[in-house]
């Protein structure tokens, strides 16, 4: 190619390139693209077709390449289409926007055959119509009629430019200067038009019409607009009033209207100039205004002008149209005037006035049925326009006018109507005869009775008035009159007093006719005295001093008596001679003479007057108003007792004459104030409240109080009651064993009571108080012969009845001398003796004070400067521990005896400890049992020296009629307590225990003791075996029979007893398989909590597993701390219901599985038996005689593995099948057929080997 280029730019190589090309073309453009004029948002085609086209062809646009792929990737609009094989390749834009005007060339690029070439370049031209236009025009304020206005057309962004035409109503308007503005967008245009012209009333509701047009529309765009034109109204008409009179009480229904305007007119009416209404309904069809005026006419209506105006907002002045009202109208009232009673005979002077009517009235008089001749009549202006009119008359009455009608008529002409006032005439004339029924004044009559005194009359009109006077006075109490035939009676009701003794009553008769008649009567009555009164000549009355009191009885007819009461007692007073006193009566004086006390303040001092003849009484009194300075009650408390916290209330109980008593409180001699100090509250003569009352607060309180009189205090204990507060008064308590601890708390609290203090045991383990004793506020524990078991924290609580009680711990130590621990294995500590490992010989002590350590070796006092020996002590409460490290442990060397001894200020104690090679473990020790059912036995023992290896153990047991033992190991490999299960109901059982570690196992526990048990009875309500149960003693009865066989049956019963078993395994085997899979199905959704109890039950009856170590320290049955143990048994690992044991150390956690629900494949199965040195095995060549579990076996796995996996769980008591083995392949490594089989030094781990010395 480099080649041909060169050619291409050399002139004088085209012949030779002609050669080389031989028949091959140039390509050329058979159409090129022409200007192209297009609307925005159709499609615009650019053709193009290339003739023997090589190369490729592509758009060009403003010098931009838009690709050669034929749907232009990344121009959504742009494509090329044609033929291609015929060379067509035309640009389509479709929805062509503005953004596509721009110069387009067609090109077809270079190829090995042609050169390339390139399309004349092109103008696509936008033609883009305007926007809706829009009027620019100032309608804020109304157009005006006559006003000339500017509207301006706006055509937005046209290219080209728009034109514009105006319109108004359809005639276009002439004038319209155009000119144009820049778009917001560039290449667009905006067209303006504007014109001017005059608004007419005509133009309004008219519309204005903009229409824009240019190339790129079919027909022109128009926006439209309403003129809104203001012109004023055509002047209003009144409609309803014909004629100008009108009758008053007439409604006048009034229209006004006025037409045209815009807006419309608003209306309103006046009266006079006064506004009436400003309401107007509008109706825009009609084109016109109205508004209704109601009117009930009044005389006050009477001339007067009714107007109504119109105006719009371009009116220049209102328009309005005005009528005057004549209204006919009756006078407002006629009244008669002058006087209508008379007596007989005289004359009677009478006027009648009508008020203002238009027209005047007619003035008539009628008495009865008879017309009366008018004396005169006058008339005068009236108001709203009218007449009054007045009317005299003069007329002598005789008695048969009596009650008689008397008219005034007054005529309206012009209404037509006539108005009258009617009245009585009364003519009045003397009564005739009065008399009296009242009691003879010869009669006495007590004080008190009720008496009726009557008085008749007759005759007179009107009926005569009775008036009942006592002694010339009127009295106002009297009944009414009762009336009767032109007579009349008045009763007057008497309930007899003093004033009644000899007054003259009377009743006096008359009427309107100005003449009295009358009659009267006396009375006799007796009563008590009418008054009492009590004086004395001292003003002020003081304590200590006398008084004298004179009493004065009022008038009493007969003589009365006098007599003085104070309290309950009754004095005789000294009295005078009677005087002769008012209503007939006399009256009697006494006095009486007092010592004056406090006690005599606001008592009342009776004097009493007794009339003998009418057993009667009357008193008085005179309050005692005695001086005193301050007085306490006798129920004044001398001590208040209230509980801390609450509010105390010192009752103040003080009594004072004058009652103004100012009192101060005192507390321990200081003045109490209230000003700054929230807590104390009281008045002048009020309790003292202190709140939220403290101990502090607690104490005498004086109150003094002083008035005019002098002063007095007194004194009130406030005792305050606490809840207790306790303390020991020595913590903590130290004691010697074997002597006496005295624990002693001391309480702060009040009141002190018997009895409130209570001493508890905080400890676990129950031990017996000591005896409880009281001292004051002291509370005493004494505890006799003090042991190690009363060592430890004790509760004293205080309680004296006040919420809440309170506490204190003390600390009991209990001292004594080092007590070390001597078990068996404590006393052996083995390590290999080879110079390569490190021996911890484990000293632990019990005591208090501290126990210090030292060390002998063969009874040579230990240099711990020598670097082979480390020596640690740690001390955990009472206990004590001392370690010796023996660092390259050599058996020449360290193979000795370790003496240790613990000594404290009480006392010493010593242990020596061996350090010996590794070995097997010595037997355990205290083999027993601890409980036993009917299919199962619980087992026990101590273990002793695990020969420096972690040791195992194993339960040897057989039944009286078993030739050989069953061995199973137990797990966990440390448990101590362990139980044997799938037993027979009562059945005798020898069982024993052993221990094994790596290099071996020891002799049977208690110098191979046996310890032999029956098992109980099956319970009557016998429980359905389970499948484990079934297939467990199914496989021990097939290998039994197998040993019998074995052992001497003959062949063809060994394969018969065989096959029957082997049908009876496949059973159980199919069993064993379904109760799996319902057990499993269970669990989904079981409990998981039920064995906890069953836990606690193992715990309480003494389970334990031992902790294996390196160092001599073993489990054993001294209780060292049972506060300090940390693993919590939640079930037994040795029950077949068990589930976990879970150790709460300080940093992990392990788990032991359940052996309900696993155990490892270590069965129970017979022991071999062996006949002139020959082993017999179980028939099953492929099964093993024993398994037992190394260190490093399966137990060891499982004890590391911190969850359970449940496609492992296995019962222990199950027979091991060949697959089961397969599951464990740790477990096949390492295994030893024999129970017994010796080990050799050789055969251990290098670890392991030791010397034996």
């Amino acid at each position: 190619m480099d080649f041909l280029s060169a050619w291409i730019v050399s002139p004088s190589a085209l012949p030779f390139l002609c050669l080389i090309l031989g028949t091959q073309a140039q390509q050329a453009f058979r159409s090129e693209p022409r200007n192209l004029t297009v609307r925005m948002g159709a499609t615009a085609v650019l053709r193009c077709e290339v003739l023997r086209a090589s190369g490729t062809v592509q758009w060009v646009k403003d010098g931009l390449l838009l690709g050669p792929q034929r749907s232009l990737p990344g121009f959504q609009r742009y494509s090329m289409t044609g033929n291609p094989k015929r060379g067509q390749y035309h640009l389509q834009i479709e929805k062509a926007q503005l953004e596509d005007e721009a110069h387009y060339e067609c090109q077809a690029g270079q190829s090995e055959s042609s050169q390339a070439i390139i399309s004349t370049a092109v103008w696509v031209n936008m033609l883009i119509p305007p926007s809706k236009p829009y009027f620019v025009v100032n309608m804020a304020t109304p157009w005006v009629a006559r006003a000339k206005y500017t509207v301006t057309c706006i055509a937005p962004d046209a290219k080209p430019m728009a034109e514009i035409t105006l319109y108004k109503d359809g005639v276009e308007l002439t004038g319209a200067e155009s000119f144009t503005t820049s778009s917001s967008t560039d290449k667009l245009v905006n067209t303006h038009a504007e014109v001017t012209f005059t608004a007419l009333s005509s133009d309004n509701g008219r519309q204005l019409a903009c229409h824009a047009q240019n190339p790129a529309l079919f027909r022109p765009v128009e926006t439209t607009m309403t003129m809104s034109v203001y012109f004023p109204p055509q002047p209003p008409v009144i409609v309803g009033l014909e004629r100008e009179e009108v009758k008053a009480g007439r409604m006048l229904v009034l229209e006004c209207v006025s037409y045209g305007g815009n807006p419309l007119a608003t209306l309103h009416w006046t009266k006079n100039g006064e506004v009436l209404s400003k309401t107007w309904e509008v109706d825009v069809a009609a084109q016109k205004s109205s508004s209704i005026l109601i009117l009930k006419i009044s005389p006050a209506d009477n001339q007067a002008v009714v107007c109504c105006e119109s105006v719009n907002l371009v009116s220049l002045s209102p328009l309005s149209v005005c009528r005057k009202i004549t209204v006919l109208f009756e006078p407002a009232e006629v009244t008669l005037l002058g006087s209508f009673t008379s007596v007989e005979g005289q004359e009677l002077n009478l006027a009648c006035y009508a008020t203002s009517s238009n027209p005047p009235v007619q003035i008539r008089w009628w008495l009865g049925y008879k017309e009366l001749n008018t004396t005169g009549a006058t008339m005068e202006e009236g108001d709203n326009g009218g007449m009054t009119t007045m009317s005299n008359m003069t007329h002598r009455v005789s008695r048969e006018e009596d009650e008689l009608q008397l008219t005034c008529e007054a005529f309206n002409k012009g209404t037509h109507f006539s108005k009258t006032q009617i009245t009585i005439l009364n003519v009045y004339y003397p009564p005739q005869k009065v008399w009296l029924d009242t009691p003879s004044p010869d009669v006495p009559l007590r004080s008190g009775t009720t008496v009726r005194l009557i008085c008749f009359s007759t005759g007179g009109n009107p009926t005569a008035t009775l008036t009942w006077f006592k002694n010339g006075k009127v009295v106002t109490d009297a009944l009414r009159p009762t009336s009767f035939d032109r007579s009349v009676a008045r009763e007057l009701v008497l309930v007899l007093t003093a004033s009644d003794n000899m007054a003259t009553y009377r009743c006096d008769a008359s009427n309107k006719a100005k003449k009295t008649i009358s009659a009267h009567t006396k009375l006799l009555v007796h009563f008590t005295a009418v008054s009492m009164k009590i004086s004395t000549k001292q003003e002020k009355l003081r304590r200590g001093q006398g008084i004298t009191l004179e009493c004065q009885s009022g008038s009493s007819n007969p003589e009365a008596s006098i007599s003085w009461s104070l309290g309950g007692l009754r004095f005789q007073g000294v009295e005078q001679p009677p005087r002769r006193a008012q209503f007939g009566g006399v009256s009697v004086h006494s006095s009486l003479s007092l010592n004056l006390s406090s006690q005599h303040h606001n008592q009342h001092v009776i004097c009493q007057a007794y009339t003998p003849v009418l057993a009667e009484r009357a008193n008085t009194f005179f309050k005692l108003n005695v001086l005193y300075p301050p007085e306490f009650s006798p129920k004044q408390p001398a001590q208040v007792q209230v509980v801390e916290d609450d509010m105390a209330t010192i009752p103040l109980l003080v009594s004072a004459n004058p009652e103004e008593v100012s009192c101060i409180w005192l507390h321990r001699r200081e003045k109490l104030v209230k000003e700054g100090n929230l807590r104390y509250h009281w008045s002048e003569q009020s309790s003292l409240e202190i709140k939220n009352v403290t101990r502090k607060n607690a104490g005498v309180y004086t109150v003094k109080c002083t008035n005019d009189e002098g002063v007095n205090q007194t004194s009130v204990m406030l005792d305050v009651q606490y809840a207790p507060s306790v303390k020991a008064e020595k913590e903590p308590v130290l004691v010697n064993l074997g002597e006496t601890a005295d624990l002693i708390c001391v309480a702060d609290a009040n009141p002190i009571i018997s009895g409130m203090f209570s001493w508890k045991w905080l400890g676990e383990a129950m031990v017996e108080l000591g005896e409880e004793t009281q001292e004051d506020e002291s509370g005493l524990l004494t505890i006799y012969d003090v042991t190690r078991a009363h060592a430890g924290l004790y509760q004293c609580t205080a309680d004296n009845d006040i919420a809440p009680p309170a506490t204190v711990d003390v600390q009991l130590v209990v001292q004594f001398k080092p007590d070390l621990q001597k078990g068996a294995q404590w006393r052996k500590i083995a390590s290999r003796g080879d110079g390569t490992t490190t021996a911890e010989v484990v000293c632990q002590a019990e005591g208090i004070p501290r126990v210090d350590f030292t060390w002998e070796k063969n009874g040579v006092r230990m240099d711990f400067a020598n670097p082979r020996y480390e020596e640690q002590t740690v001390r955990e409460g009472s206990f004590h521990t001392s370690r010796v490290r023996v660092v390259n442990v050599s058996a020449a060397l360290d193979y000795a005896v370790f003496s240790c001894t613990a000594r404290n200020s009480l006392g010493e104690d010593k242990l020596d400890i061996q350090l010996v090679s590794t070995n097997y473990p010595d037997p355990p020790s205290s083999f027993r049992q601890i409980g036993f059912s009917h299919d199962s036995v619980t087992l026990d023992w101590i273990p002793s020296f695990n020969g420096g290896l972690r040791q195992r153990f194993r339960v040897r047991y057989r039944w009286d009629q078993s030739v050989s033992f069953l061995y199973v190991d137990v797990f966990p490999p440390g448990a101590t307590t362990f139980t044997v299960t799938g037993l027979q109901p009562v059945t005798t059982y020898n069982f024993s225990v052993n221990a094994l570690n790596a290099m071996g196992e020891s002799g049977y526990a208690d110098n191979n003791a046996v310890l032999t048990i029956t098992t109980k009875e099956r319970p009557d309500l016998e429980e359905v075996p389970t499948d484990d149960d079934s297939f467990s003693h199914t496989v021990l009865m097939f290998l039994m029979c197998c040993e019998l066989g074995a052992s001497g049956l003959p062949v063809y019963l060994t394969v018969v007893f065989t096959l029957v078993f082997g049908v009876l395994l496949v059973f159980n085997s199919l069993g064993c398989f379904l109760r799996l899979r319902w057990k499993k199905r269970r669990g989904k959704t079981g409990s998981k909590g039920g064995n906890v109890l069953d836990g606690k039950k193992n715990e309480e009856e003494g389970s334990s597993q031992s902790t294996v170590s390196n160092s001599n320290k073993y489990e054993s049955r001294e209780k060292i701390n049972a506060a300090a143990q940390r693993t919590l048994l939640v079930d037994s690992g040795s029950e077949t219901d068990s589930n976990v044991y879970e150790s709460y150390a300080a940093e992990s956690s392990h788990y032991y599985y359940p052996t309900g629900d696993y155990m490892p494949p270590l069965s129970t199965l017979p022991e071999e038996t062996r006949r002139h040195d020959v082993t017999h095995l179980p028939v099953d060549t492929n099964s093993h005689l024993y398994e037992d579990v190394r260190d490093g076996g399966l137990n060891q796995d499982i004890l590391a593995s911190p969850l359970p996996s449940p496609p492992f769980l296995f019962d222990h008591r199950l027979s091991l099948q060949r697959n089961e083995w397969r599951a464990f392949p740790q477990q096949a490594a390492g295994r030893g057929r024999g129970v017994r089989k010796p080990q050799r030094d050789s055969d251990l781990p290098f670890e392991l080997r030791g010397e034996l010395v």
